[in-house]
């Protein structure tokens, strides 16, 4: 437990708090929460309401599910009746590779909950934790001192109100248009060349088998098992390919590629009533933002974004939200903010290159099937180094 900053900055604002976060979804409301259990005063603005749904892909990989645990947060999660996925299965062409989820470090079951399940309970915990929440409000600009070092935000509440908060770190954590990472003229390190577009739907009574993942040339598809007897079902092609065979008709684009990628889901599919919404996203390229400034950091998708079809962005976000709170709390105690944020800066980087290459190899379909199969085989490599760092969290990252 360390001891909250009281420097008021001056002429600041009045109304201050040790950490600012601007964003309440799965990174934001970690980092906070892990930030408060450690005695820091955290704020937490958000232009959405709490439970708000959003663009999500809900696969929780073995790393993610252990954070939760420790966190003490999947109990809630196994309490709403989140399905337990203990089969993933690989589908290549004609040829299936099946994995049974084995217990491994206090993970017996692997977990996809709805967003506005997830999010909701992270910012209970956060709460609980002592963070305080401010729904609807939109962050429009940063406060610098003299020096240039960011001391907090103003924004504005959606009837209007002028909302001005001071932190001696402000953290953004919203999204991969991320408004404070525009503020703060956050410098791309590393950018990738490829992304998909996708379709998916909540559809339920198809019979969900686990995690399953189709490729095909020039297409994949998947379903994942979700809160209320739902399964995620997408499916992903080229932008080019979405923009000229796809993207007029939206649901019947979904059923033929679908039926082109996985004609045994598409049976699935077509065998129960269909839903009433499809959703679109034409995709946007991976990229990992230099993560910190004099007095602000990012987090999650701010920071780091690589292509949804490996499906391991909440996964990276939990990562990134632990270590990035440790060094908060390491500068809050006196180390040199250079070391501290630079410790997160580089772990971060380390582990989440090889997932970004991976990805952006995966995302541009130049592969045939034996090819994606040895990136998979690449990314499976990747994700147990991530692991294994995770696993070694309860001792400090860098001591204060």
């Amino acid at each position: 437990m360390i001891t909250p900053s009281t420097n008021t900055g001056g002429t600041l604002p009045r109304d201050r708090y040790d950490v600012v976060v601007v964003g309440a979804r799965c990174a934001g409301a970690a980092t906070a929460m892990l930030a408060a259990r450690q005695g820091l005063r955290v704020l937490v603005l958000d232009k959405t309401t709490q439970g708000s749904d959003t663009l999500s892909t809900h696969a929780l990989m073995r790393p993610a599910v252990a954070q939760l645990q420790r966190w003490g947060v999947l109990d809630r999660i196994v309490e709403a009746a989140t399905p337990a996925i203990t089969t993933t299965t690989f589908h290549y062409g004609e040829s299936s590779v099946p994995i049974a989820i084995k217990p491994d470090a206090g993970v017996d079951a692997l977990y996809a909950p709805r967003r506005t399940l997830l999010d909701s309970l992270l910012v209970d915990a956060a709460r609980a934790a002592g963070v305080e929440f401010r729904f609807g409000v939109t962050v429009t600009g940063v406060h610098r001192d003299g020096r240039g070092r960011v001391r907090g935000v103003t924004g504005r509440t959606h009837d209007g109100r002028k909302v001005e908060v001071g932190g001696d770190v402000t953290i953004g954590a919203d999204g991969m248009r991320s408004r404070l990472a525009r503020l703060l003229s956050a410098p791309t390190t590393h950018a990738a060349g490829h992304t998909t577009a996708t379709i998916y739907s909540y559809i339920g009574g198809i019979e969900a088998q686990g995690y399953e993942w189709y490729f095909r040339a020039g297409g994949a598809a998947g379903s994942i098992p979700t809160d209320d007897g739902d399964s995620c079902v997408f499916v992903t092609t080229t932008p080019q390919r979405f923009r000229a065979e796809l993207r007029a008709d939206v649901r019947g684009g979904f059923r033929r590629l679908l039926a082109e990628v996985a004609p045994d889901l598409a049976e699935r599919v077509a065998a129960v009533p269909g839903p009433a919404r499809y959703r679109s996203w034409e995709g946007m390229p991976g990229y990992l933002r230099k993560p910190f400034g004099p007095g602000w950091a990012l987090v999650g998708d701010a920071g780091y974004f690589k292509d949804p079809i490996t499906a391991h962005g909440i996964t990276d976000a939990f990562r990134d939200a632990d270590l990035l709170s440790r060094a908060v709390v390491a500068a809050a105690g006196g180390a040199p903010e250079a070391l501290a944020y630079g410790c997160y800066e580089q772990v971060r980087d380390e582990l989440s290159l090889p997932l970004l290459r991976v990805s952006d190899r995966i995302a541009s379909f130049a592969w045939g099937l034996d090819e994606v199969m040895g990136l998979h085989k690449e990314l499976s490599t990747a994700m147990n180094a991530e692991g294994d760092m995770l696993a070694g969290l309860d001792r400090p990252v860098l001591a204060a």
